[in-house]
């Protein structure tokens, strides 16, 4: 009965998802967070722990824990979903972040380097996108968005 009652409280009531946001050092992930949240560029310093914000899309709440990416951080990664039995139903949006700079890599070739295509048991969607103006990121938003009811 519980169950029953779970699924249909989630049918009239919004549903909150946990986003992950992981990524190296200076790749601008605490600035696509705030870019979500209030739709301007904030001025950043290295993120030691996390921040957590709530964005709200289309009545589906996304809770996004922005963890550090410094070499020595990135090793407390696996506690934000270690035994997580979610695991087997996330998704994988990959930003293709810094897209305003003159080298970096398009979206095509860093999907090629990190052999995207080789995962099989997960959705992904990679995005071309620049923190800074904010250009891609709601098409990665958007992908989310749709992802959260598959199953």
């Amino acid at each position: 009965m519980g169950l029953l009652f779970s699924k249909l409280w989630s049918f009239f009531c919004d549903q909150e998802h946990k986003v992950i946001i992981v990524g190296l050092d200076n790749a601008g992930k605490t600035t696509i967070l705030y870019q979500f949240l209030v739709n301007e560029v904030v001025h950043t310093s290295p993120t030691i722990g996390s921040n957590v914000e709530e964005i709200v899309v289309k009545s589906t709440h996304f809770l996004m824990w922005d963890i550090g990416g410094q070499d020595s951080l990135r090793s407390s990664w696996n506690t934000y979903y270690t035994n997580t039995e979610d695991l087997r139903n996330a998704a994988v949006l990959i930003f293709a972040n810094k897209q305003d700079k003159k080298y970096c890599m398009s979206a095509v070739e860093i999907s090629k380097f990190l052999t995207l295509s080789a995962i099989k048991d997960h959705p992904w969607h990679i995005q071309a996108c620049c923190a800074l103006t904010g250009e891609g990121l709601c098409q990665g938003l958007e992908w989310m968005t749709t992802r959260v009811g598959v199953k």
